[in-house]
């Protein structure tokens, strides 16, 4: 090639490799595949993050859904996803296996049990077991794919949520009031608060009718202390006198003037300065954190009027006995002294609570000695032998009863609601005898023992010969777990139901007087008391027998001024709500 046509060629490849724009226009040409490549795998990769978000708060929404309709899930999650753009939604069943696939949803719905007691987190939802308050959504299905679905495999997009409700009830037990003795409730509730009560039968028949608003109540107490801001717990974690609850309890709007009356005569009465926390009283749960004023939706919490009182007095009586000289009041009986003595309820229970399944109330543990004389109206006996005095010392020891809060549905909606209670009556004792230590009589850690009491002495002619004595007991036993059921009526009728340990088809101290074994003292004297013992015997009997049915009464208005059934649990649901479905873990 000529020299001068090599120089040309030489100085174009020159201009060539000297212009970098070439280079990358080539580069740019090679490149430009690999960048698209990446930018739709890009784009993709985010359209799918993002529809796993949303996927992800659509199964969060329905899970929500389904708990809230536990017995129409399937139904409820289609229609929740459906409405919410979720396309073709078809519901797996158990046991079924349906592949995802493009505009299509595939769901699992699964109803069970939630507990948020189990510490194990992955054990917290029960599937399967009932009854459900707990429902549990899975969701699959193939995300939308715009540039990259040639270059990557099929994803699939999985995401889960489970919801459960919350329900709570009101309930309480004890509160046995079905019959009123003015005199009996005046002295009892005059040794337990420390004051001169004289109220009427009417008076306690309208704080037996009369029920308060707890909440109103607790905002009524911190008027009472000046505690001017907080929450419900906050005031419940005061203490307060008698006076100063039945002051705050008179307070509550919507009491009827003769409670409302009764109460504060009770407060001026009351002289006792013994403050009881509050919480002994009423647990109220998760609504004790509202701020006062405030009111839990759908939830209703009323208690009893005389049941609070009666509690409280309870609560505040610091050496927790009360002796009460009913005098001649009961028919039959000449004299009649009482001592009560009241144990701390169990694991510091209160009477009334607000909670969710497993919640326990409990009445406090009873004893009741009451020594009565009978009136003789008869005395002469045959054969110059004479009744001079006749005693009966009766002894009565109740365990706590229980009531367990065991289940809260609401099949198709709030008025369907049912509320179930586990009711345990305390066992109750009864013995006709004297006490060995009188001195231990309030103290329940000591199980009490007993010896032959004096029931009557006789003597012939005119010379005392014979001391009667002798001793009887008797247990209303045979006490297990019984459910109880509250529908919605009961619930707004504010129903009470009761729980025995047997049905009593007879006087208690009948039985008894029936079984009472006795023996004579003839004071030193050589006599044969066989025969005068066959011929007191039956007196002595037929005179007691005259008196057992005023004695029961007597034994049952006590109690029920305590809120204890003799053997018996009396329980009352006055609100309950199945609350609203909350995601859970």
């Amino acid at each position: 090639m000529p020299l001068r046509r090599r120089t040309k060629v030489g100085r174009l490849a020159q201009r060539m490799l000297a212009d970098k724009k070439a280079n990358f226009a080539v580069m740019t040409a090679l490149s430009a595949p690999v960048a698209l490549a990446l930018a739709a795998v890009a784009i993709d990769e985010a359209s799918i993050y993002t529809e796993r978000r949303q996927a992800q708060a659509m199964v969060d929404l329905a899970a929500i859904t389904a708990a809230s309709n536990i017995n129409n899930v399937n139904t409820a999650v289609v229609t929740t996803l459906t409405d919410n753009g979720m396309p073709g939604v078809v519901v797996q069943a158990s046991g079924q296996t349906i592949p995802p696939a493009v505009d299509k949803t595939v769901v699992t719905v699964t109803r069970g049990r939630y507990a948020s007691s189990t510490a194990n987190v992955g054990q917290r939802f029960q599937p399967g077991v009932t009854p459900y308050n707990a429902a549990r959504v899975t969701l699959t299905k193939i995300p939308a794919r715009y540039f990259a679905s040639s270059l990557l495999p099929t994803p699939v997009i999985g995401t889960q949520a489970t919801a459960s409700t919350t329900p709570q009830a009101t309930f309480s037990v004890g509160s046995r009031l079905l019959s009123v003795n003015g005199g009996i409730l005046n002295a009892l509730l005059s040794g337990l608060v420390g004051g001169n009560i004289s109220l009427s039968v009417m008076d306690y028949n309208g704080l037996i009718s009369a029920d308060v608003s707890v909440l109103s109540f607790i905002s009524a107490v911190a008027t009472q202390l000046n505690i001017t801001a907080g929450t419900y717990s906050d005031v419940l974690a005061s203490k307060a006198t008698v006076g100063q609850i039945a002051t705050a309890m008179a307070n509550v709007p919507g009491l009827g003037n003769t409670a409302k009356v009764a109460l504060q005569t009770i407060a001026s009465k009351s002289t006792g300065t013994v403050k009881i926390p509050l919480s002994s009283l009423v647990d109220l749960g998760s609504v004790g954190s509202l701020g006062l004023g405030q009111q839990p939706s759908g939830l209703g919490i009323d208690a009893s009027a005389m049941g609070m009182l009666t509690a409280a007095a309870v609560l505040a009586n610091g050496t927790n006995q009360a002796a009460v000289d009913l005098g001649a009041t009961i028919p039959g009986l000449l004299s009649t002294k009482l001592s009560i003595a009241i144990g701390e309820p169990a694991q510091s229970s209160p009477w009334l609570a607000v909670g969710g399944i497993g919640t326990v109330v409990r009445t406090a543990q009873t004893r009741i000695k009451l020594t009565a004389s009978v009136g003789i109206g008869t005395p002469g006996l045959a054969g110059g032998i004479s009744l001079v005095t006749v005693t009966l010392p009766l002894n009565v020891e109740v365990a706590y009863a229980e009531a367990k809060l065991t289940d809260i549905t609401c099949p198709t909606g709030p008025s369907s609601i049912n509320v179930s209670v586990a009711a345990h009556p305390g066992i109750a004792q009864l013995n006709l005898a004297n006490s060995n230590n009188p001195s231990s009589f309030a103290d329940f850690s000591q199980p009490q023992t007993f010896t032959d009491a004096d029931i009557a002495d006789v003597k012939l002619l005119l010379m005392q010969l014979i001391q009667v004595t002798g001793s009887a007991a008797t247990a209303i036993t045979n006490n297990s777990p019984q459910p109880l059921t509250f529908n919605a009526t009961d619930i707004a009728n504010k129903t009470v139901r009761t729980v025995s340990t047997r049905n009593i088809s007879q006087s208690l101290t009948t039985s008894l007087v029936d079984d009472l074994s006795l023996s004579a003292n003839l004071l030193g004297l050589g006599i044969d008391a066989t025969a005068l013992l066959r011929t007191v015997k039956p007196a002595v009997v037929a005179l007691l027998n005259t008196v057992t049915a005023p004695v029961d009464d007597l034994l049952y208005n006590v109690l029920s001024a305590l809120g204890v059934g003799l053997g018996q649990a009396d329980v009352r649901v006055t609100g309950a709500t199945c609350g609203r479905a909350v995601l859970v873990q």
